[in-house]
């Protein structure tokens, strides 16, 4: 069960965001991912939870920023519903999308397992709703990924394969890489993985 913990920042002039404290593991439904957010100051900014059935979709996703809440899951497309802080209103949504995304490291493995590459894949589009900070706004996004070089490095626990993504946002063309071992992010725009204490999963 890898757990460790990412520092999160602005992509575009570094400013530090948060430090996401995290663990996750594959299990029998699929796999979990279970994070708390500090902020630089070590306040509490929220918390994400997203479980994946086999096939990546999200069966459970709740997500907590500030005061407000997100509970959603892939149903009729991906279906949500966002709390406001006080608490007296819900917002119910609805996309004809693939699954979610936003500022966590998680969705970026969760959309990698949706998509299952391999280096002779074309590239492919997926429809994603973005949470945004700091209030969770819903956002439909269209991205296309695809797997430019999967490599293995000798580790102590054996051979660790790294995937390198190339994202494109389809409205901007704005391009960027991931690395990904497992079901862990190596690099990403605006995360580092700052410490793991056991090694990435490796998925089937």
């Amino acid at each position: 069960m890898p757990r460790g913990r990412y520092s999160l920042h602005d992509p575009h002039d570094h400013t530090p965001l948060a430090d996401e404290h995290f663990q996750c593991a594959p299990g029998p439904s699929g796999w979990r991912y279970v994070s708390r957010l500090t902020g630089p100051a070590g306040d509490h900014r929220g918390s994400v939870d997203l479980a994946l059935d086999d096939l990546g979709r999200p069966l459970r996703l709740e997500l907590h920023a500030g005061d407000w809440q997100v509970r959603g899951a892939a149903l009729d497309g991906v279906t949500w519903v966002r709390t406001d802080p006080t608490g007296t209103q819900a917002t119910e949504g609805n996309v004809r999308a693939h699954a979610f995304t936003g500022t966590s490291p998680a969705f970026l493995v969760a959309t990698a397992r949706l998509l299952r590459l391999t280096p002779s894949s074309a590239a492919t589009r997926v429809r994603l709703v973005a949470f945004t900070d700091p209030v969770l706004a819903p956002r439909t996004v269209d991205q296309s990924w695809a797997l430019v070089n999967s490599e293995a490095h000798a580790t102590d626990s054996g051979p660790l394969t790294v995937d390198e993504y190339q994202v494109t946002a389809l409205d901007t063309g704005e391009q960027h890489t991931v690395h990904i071992a497992g079901d862990v992010v190596l690099a990403a725009p605006g995360i580092e993985l700052e410490d793991l204490q056991s090694p990435p999963s490796r998925f089937d």
